[in-house]
């Protein structure tokens, strides 16, 4: 199924990607069409030089250099134009900070997603599920992207604040995020920063969806912290934490950080998974038929719960196998804070270093017929020889998504409760496009919804599931 790439080889190839025009640099492909331009990048080299703009950055792509990148977060710090954006709508959060605030931020905000929390995040997930879909009827178009950004952001809300936000802020956030998403990879591909301060719509749309985002982040938490009461919630373990090397507890303003990047952290890159999982079920009957029975044998016509996740592996493979050929996280940038050497090549300091799990999933020589949206090859006997550093939908190393667990729960309840009871299909001569944002995710998603019954459950002897698997979930690059 794959090539072994657990070690880089001593001297990497290493080539610059052609077509670079004067100033601007690879900028129209990465902005026009920036998944076929990275994914035809490992034909040159295993390190790939690009221009963004004036600008030299390299390209990694073998999976061994890969991990070697990822494994010295102290060299290749976070850094460069993605997080320079990303820094504009959550400053120096947990998803921006460089490795020594990150290391703190990390162990303050970890207690508020152990495993222990699971189950209760998981009865508001299914409580918000069933609220979302009670609207839905048989026959109807439904925009299915705009559902599940709506649900999300509920969810995302309802486990920050032990109430959910007011509509008004609810509204802002569902409005103003899809904005700053664009406007942010926007600006980390041009060619120069000139460009955002153009009198524009789109730059003055930027411009407003992110001051109306920091005025309802803002009096969201002076009205929290005004009440004075710990409410067991992700917003109090942020008020109330407390860094046990310095015993120092957080600023009102790294608060507001850490609250932009949850907010969108939780609602952004999950929403996309989940809608590219639900659209390559939609286009696949045999994987859509293979999900219903195994729901229906599992649930019986119940909705899931937290406890009934290590029983839906097929499910599991799905969605994995939606993570390889659309990672929600498909392009990073990294920062070298010191002369490096990589695949023996010099990186001075100050290098732009680019990694794009994206281009990873998509190499032929990496996964035998890419293309194909097999969930299977994700079973145990088959997966074995895949090299973790060649699977890299939301990163690894100390820079793991601390909110992994969650988004395998959300997901994972999300999906199932979904196609044990309908199925979707696209609307005729309605087309899905790949949008080029920060986050990887379709476009609108016009669905028509037909009412499926649970088909009966089978004899207590009958298997309930077509194999395990041990497959990780995770989203984010925090």
């Amino acid at each position: 199924m794959t090539r072994s790439a657990a070690a880089p080889a001593a001297t990497a190839r290493y080539a610059v990607a052609p077509g670079a025009l004067p100033l601007l640099g690879h900028a129209l492909p990465l902005a026009k069409r920036p998944q076929q331009f990275l994914t035809q990048l490992p034909r040159y080299g295993d390190l790939v030089e690009v221009r963004l703009g004036l600008r030299r950055a390299v390209m990694v792509c073998d999976p061994g250099l890969i991990r070697q990148v990822l494994l010295d977060a102290r060299l290749y710090d976070k850094g460069g134009p993605l997080f320079d954006k990303a820094e504009e709508l959550v400053g120096a959060g947990l998803f921006a900070a460089t490795w020594q605030p990150h290391r703190r931020q990390r162990r303050m905000m970890q207690p508020g997603f152990h495993r222990s929390r699971m189950p209760g995040y998981a009865t508001i997930m299914g409580e918000e599920i069933e609220a979302q879909l009670a609207s839905w009827t048989p026959g109807e178009r439904r925009d299915v992207r705009h559902e599940m950004h709506v649900v999300t952001l509920r969810i995302a809300a309802r486990t920050m604040f032990s109430n959910p936000i007011s509509s008004h802020a609810s509204d802002e956030v569902q409005e103003c995020m899809p904005i700053i998403n664009r406007g942010v990879y926007k600006r980390m591909v041009a060619p120069t920063s000139l460009l955002e301060k153009l009198p524009t719509r789109e730059n003055r749309e930027f411009a407003l969806a992110h001051e109306r985002m920091r005025k309802v982040v803002d009096e969201t938490v002076v009205q929290y912290r005004a009440a004075g009461i710990d409410h067991g919630d992700l917003m109090s373990i942020l008020i109330n934490a407390v860094d046990d090397e310095t015993g120092e507890g957080l600023s009102e303003y790294e608060i507001h950080q850490q609250v932009m990047t949850l907010l969108a952290g939780g609602m952004e890159t999950t929403a996309n998974a989940i809608c590219s999982t639900l659209h390559m079920i939609s286009g696949h009957p045999d994987v859509e038929r293979r999900l219903q029975e195994e729901l229906d044998a599992v649930l019986a016509g119940r909705s899931p719960t937290f406890e009934d996740i290590p029983r839906l592996p097929y499910l599991s493979r799905v969605v994995y196998e939606t993570l390889r050929v659309r990672p929600p996280v498909w392009l990073l940038t990294r920062l070298t804070t010191a002369d490096a050497e990589l695949g023996g090549h010099r990186l001075p300091k100050g290098t732009i270093v680019l990694l794009s799990p994206y281009l990873l999933h998509h190499n032929e020589e990496l996964f035998t017929d890419s293309e194909r949206f097999d969930p299977d090859r994700w079973l145990p006997e088959r997966a074995d020889d895949v090299t973790e550093a060649a699977m890299q939908p939301f990163i690894m190393g100390n820079r793991k998504c601390i909110g992994d667990k969650f988004a395998l729960t959300e997901a994972t309840l999300l999906i199932a409760t979904i196609i044990s009871r309908w199925s979707l299909r696209m609307v005729p001569g309605a087309r899905i496009e790949n949008l080029p944002e920060a986050t990887l995710g379709p476009g609108p998603m016009p669905m028509r919804l037909a009412r499926r019954a649970p088909a009966p459950a089978p004899a207590a002897d009958a298997p309930a599931s077509h194999g395990a698997t041990g497959c990780p979930f995770h989203v984010g690059d925090a």
